[in-house]
């Protein structure tokens, strides 16, 4: 053998026990904990509402109806890195079984059809129970730095139903999210009926309210504009897509549900949602060429087919078709911007008349409950 041929054997030797020495860690990996959860591409903010629709919980309801924009436009203010965070809302009732209303979801509208569409009635709270299921259900994200909250509101003891509450909050502390409680009545019942206990094995936050306050807003100069822009806003989306039409119908019957039913419209709610629609949490991609094309760049204009466009496109040119989705985004900016404005001019008129009437005050309503809970939580996630 030559020194030649003995050297390259030698090569392929060596070669292989350093493929094999390279392999040995791959082997040994298993049974150890996975690599960490990487960071959300945007922020994230994702909020379960379990809320309890027995025979005496319509004040609550109610005021769910009317305080989600409250809700909504004060996250709209919320930063992280920079960046508006994406907001996503589930809701639960359970006054009659625990039952899924709406997973997590993006679509505003939808969240207020169906809180609008909750029906009173039952009378078997169970709170562990559906808290189980708002966690087996959800789409829980695993990603880091994401703020995750159940709000359970109800009267009854914490304690009634099949499943243990301790067990059901501690699973959901162990996965990161908050279990904040909220208790419709008494402080001192609420301690006895274990809903304190409830937000302390959760990690959250006990809060008590009083669900049959009825909350009155107060008339602004700016009110009468708001509500006109907030109707000229809707002409601006441009429906795609088998459900486009159906759901900028959805978004004028909301408009109309907060104008009309009587504890929205007297705790402001139109104005509150005009507001909301101003916002960059506002999005309808999902059915808005506008929105889909412009804001969130989801789809591209070019590869809607003509029968997914709304009639007035189909005769358009691809240039025509881009210059109108462009004109319509411009329009709603410009809209978007002055509601911003007036509604930043309303507030301040507000604020100014509470504190002269004393109208402001205690947390007593779901809306002041959860931002305060809510408040506290994001910062401790680094939002601003």
């Amino acid at each position: 053998m030559t020194l030649v041929t003995r050297c390259f054997l030698a090569v392929i030797v060596l070669s292989l026990g350093l493929i094999a020495i390279a392999a040995e860690p791959t082997a040994k990996t298993e049974g150890q904990p996975p690599p960490p959860a990487q960071p959300a591409e945007k922020p994230l903010i994702q909020l379960a509402l379990l809320l309890d629709n027995s025979g005496s919980m319509q004040g609550l309801i109610d005021q769910a109806r009317s305080q989600l924009w409250t809700v909504v436009n004060h996250l709209a203010r919320t930063k992280k890195n920079g960046q508006t965070p994406r907001l996503e809302v589930a809701l639960y009732s359970y006054g009659d079984r625990p039952q899924q209303l709406l997973a997590f979801t993006d679509d505003l509208d939808a969240v207020s059809e169906k809180l609008f569409g909750i029906g009173i009635n039952g009378g078997s709270e169970h709170c562990g129970e559906v808290i189980k299921l708002s966690m087996d259900e959800l789409k829980w994200s695993d990603a880091v730095g994401v703020y995750k909250s159940i709000f359970i509101a109800g009267n009854e003891p914490f304690t009634q139903g099949p499943i243990d509450y301790t067990s059901a909050c501690e699973t959901a502390s162990a996965r990161g999210i908050v279990i904040n409680t909220i208790h419709c009545g008494s402080e001192s019942e609420g301690v006895n009926g274990k809903w304190a206990d409830g937000a302390r094995v959760g990690g959250g936050k006990y809060l008590c309210i009083d669900s049959d306050k009825a909350v009155v807003a107060i008339v602004a100069p700016q009110d009468a504009e708001i509500a006109a822009l907030s109707a000229k806003l809707n002409g601006t989306y441009v429906p795609f897509g088998a459900q486009g039409r159906a759901n900028a119908e959805r978004q004028v019957a909301q408009d109309q549900a907060a104008a009309t039913a009587p504890a929205a419209a007297a705790a402001g709610a139109p104005l509150l949602r005009a507001q909301a629609k101003s916002s960059s949490l506002y999005r309808n991609g999902s059915w808005d060429l506008v929105d889909a094309v412009v804001n969130d760049k989801t789809v591209k204009l070019e590869d809607v087919k003509d029968a997914d466009l709304p009639e007035p496109m189909r005769g358009m040119t691809a240039e025509q078709r881009k210059a109108h989705v462009e004109q319509q985004a411009k329009a709603r900016a410009d809209i978007q911007t002055k509601i911003q404005s007036l509604s930043g001019d309303r507030e301040k008129f507000i604020t100014e008349k509470r504190r002269e009437t004393a109208a402001g005050g205690a947390e007593t309503t779901l809306d002041s409950a959860i931002l305060s809970a809510v408040g506290e939580q994001l910062k401790e996630k680094k939002f601003e």
